[in-house]
């Protein structure tokens, strides 16, 4: 089985309930949508949390946030082909995959491109508390061209998209935080994720972020809750869980 959820933020209780409560093993899957938290509370914290994953029955398949480190500039992470497209991972943790940006993956027959990345609006806090921010948080030029050189070659038609943000039209302004001037907010991410969201032909655009759960026409922002993916059993899961 497929599943998806939102942000983490490196707190697990409640992936290890879902594991628990739904009997899942290694072959079963579970996305994130971006903030794993993962790589970001540093080396020993960050040991702590891949042992504890790495011992939960499922494999997990992570979108890059904007609250951990890339991994394609840790020196521990591999490459590898998986479902059609490139992961990255580490030799002692082999079911903790990352997503590479603009791949396309195998989903049960479903071709399902990743983009990750956002702006943090809370970097000078994690700066000045020195938590971890990065300044690759949000895609490159070189991350964008990539995914719409992807996307050009398949037609520009897709069957799933997750991405970490929003595309703008679809940004939950009512989640927006009090005290945060929106006007100095880079919002380049979403404005470049307005303009694939236009082109595309999909079906189904997950993404986290908000930390809200909504739908809105084909996009959905995930949060705590949990969805088999692409399989309408939504009201089912999160019923049973």
């Amino acid at each position: 089985m497929i599943y998806i959820t939102g942000d983490t933020h490196g707190r697990f209780e409640r992936v290890d309930a879902f594991c628990g409560r739904f009997e899942t093993s290694r072959e079963d899957i579970l996305i994130i949508l971006g903030d794993a938290g993962i790589n970001f509370s540093g080396e020993q914290q960050d040991r702590i949390k891949k042992e504890f994953l790495q011992g939960l029955p499922i494999t997990l398949f992570c979108i890059h946030g904007n609250h951990e480190q890339r991994p394609g500039t840790i020196d521990t992470y591999r490459q590898k082909l998986w479902r059609g497209g490139t992961v990255y991972y580490e030799e002692m943790y082999p079911d903790l995959l990352f997503a590479k940006d603009g791949e396309v993956f195998d989903f049960d027959g479903k071709q399902t491109i990743v983009m990750g990345g956002a702006y943090s609006v809370d970097k000078m806090v994690r700066l000045i508390y020195g938590f971890g921010w990065w300044p690759d948080e949000q895609p490159s030029e070189a991350i964008k061209a990539y995914v719409e050189q992807k996307l050009d070659a398949l037609g520009w038609k897709i069957d799933v998209v997750l991405s970490h943000t929003t595309p703008l039209k679809y940004e939950p302004v009512e989640m927006f935080l009090t005290g945060i001037d929106e006007s100095r907010v880079d919002k380049s991410t979403e404005k470049w994720l307005d303009g694939i969201e236009e082109r595309l032909d999909y079906d189904k655009w997950y993404c986290g972020h908000y930390h809200t759960e909504k739908k809105v026409d084909r996009l959905e922002i995930m949060f705590e809750n949990f969805d088999m993916f692409c399989d309408g059993m939504y009201d089912k899961l999160d019923d049973e869980i």
